[in-house]
């Protein structure tokens, strides 16, 4: 059994939940907050046997997809938001996906 540890952004993760439910995946669902861009992310913790990984995994990435957006600039040394002169481009959106062994599983 393992661990799938996904972060994804809150306006995928309807989505990918929809399509783990329409697969009988269950996974328990975080709000979490990302570090660069501050916004809102959820995290999912989903429990699946060995050979479903790979199947989750294409779930995350159909349902999940990287868009261009631009971000805050930083004062690095107060760390203010200061207006961006050039707008500073980044990639978000797609998931974060962690994958570890379960030593034991106990439902109560």
């Amino acid at each position: 059994m393992k661990l799938i540890i996904t972060i994804v952004k809150d306006s995928d993760s309807l989505s990918l939940l929809d399509a783990l439910a329409e697969r009988r995946i269950g996974a328990t669902r975080l709000a979490s907050t990302g570090g660069f861009l501050r916004e809102g992310n959820t995290t999912l913790l989903i429990g699946v046997e060995d050979d479903r990984v790979d199947e989750v995994i294409r779930l995350v990435e159909e349902t999940c997809p990287r868009r261009a957006k631009a971000a805050p600039q930083f004062i690095p040394d107060q760390l203010q938001m200061v207006p961006p002169s050039v707008p500073l481009g980044v990639e978000t959106g797609g998931a974060i996906v962690f994958v570890a062994p379960v030593e034991r599983f106990v439902h109560i």
